[in-house]
């Protein structure tokens, strides 16, 4: 009896109108649609798939999976003045969905030289991520959210439609950025901002839940929560309370670990009439 064949990989399927120029690396079963254009240092991934009018361009690669809708443009030269033109990187993981008109650019060749943005994302249309951004797993762009230049967002945040960043903020993971605000802070993980300036209007019980977290350790949360934005003392005397109270609960160490770490811009704090509000918008 013959040994059983192994399977054939699937070809790459390119529509005519479409134009892939020579260098670009097509792997198993990719797909690409109508007048998409994919430039010659670009990678995709098997599985990948460029419905149509698609540009993909610059050192760019796509991991498996990863469906790309009309008008999206990845790979693009950063929008700053201080790049040289040298060679700067974009990768994209396993597994996003990119939907229409949403940009995400290359890194600058005067910082990390590259953006990165996890698997499981999803971009929704006109949604942008510039340059030397890092983004993690499992990420939500609502429609229209923007991230400025060497922006931070942790895993499984979530930016609500027309919300903008700051450059350099850090996006704690599993934070929630509400519709249409402007962040120009650090936001903590678990934490949520509203406001065109954004403020901290609790936590982002929402999300919590749905990632399984139980009553007493949301009750945990809160607790630690108010107790680092008392504003009857600074918060770097606040931090080592809270260690104190509730340093052994492993989310409460890890936003501590954040607020610690300091990048280049303040903190989201609640704002004066808010101190307390943390269970506002719990449901």
């Amino acid at each position: 009896m013959l040994p059983e064949a192994e399977p054939v990989a699937a070809l790459p399927s390119v529509h005519p109108s479409a134009v892939v120029e020579p260098g670009a690396e097509l792997g198993a079963g990719v797909r690409i649609g109508p007048f998409c254009h994919v430039g010659p240092q670009v990678r995709l991934a098997a599985g990948v798939e460029l419905k149509s009018h698609v540009v993909v361009t610059g050192a760019t690669s796509i991991g498996e999976g990863t469906v790309v809708f009309p008008q999206a443009v990845l790979g693009e030269a950063p929008q700053n003045v201080r790049h040289k033109g040298g060679r700067t990187t974009l990768s994209i993981g396993r597994a996003c969905v990119i939907r229409e008109a949403a940009t995400a650019h290359t890194g600058t060749d005067t910082s990390r030289g590259a953006t990165t943005i996890g698997d499981g994302c999803m971009l929704m249309a006109y949604s942008h991520v510039a340059h030397d951004c890092v983004v993690g797993d499992n990420v939500t762009f609502a429609n229209g959210a923007t991230l400025a230049g060497h922006c931070e967002v942790g895993e499984g945040a979530i930016l609500g439609g027309l919300s903008a960043v700051h450059q350099f903020v850090r996006i704690g993971h599993h934070a929630f950025v509400g519709g249409m605000t402007g962040v120009a802070g650090d936001l903590i993980p678990y934490g949520m901002v509203i406001g065109n300036r954004a403020h901290l209007k609790g936590l982002n019980i929402v999300g919590l839940k749905r990632s399984g977290v139980s009553r007493p350790e949301l009750q945990t949360l809160r607790a630690a929560y108010r107790m680092l934005f008392d504003r009857a003392r600074p918060v770097a005397e606040n931090v080592d309370a809270v260690r104190a109270a509730y340093g052994q609960d492993a989310r409460v160490a890890d936003i501590l670990a954040f607020v610690t770490e300091r990048g280049k811009r303040m903190f989201c704090v609640p704002a004066v009439a808010g101190a307390h509000d943390a269970g506002e918008y719990d449901d």
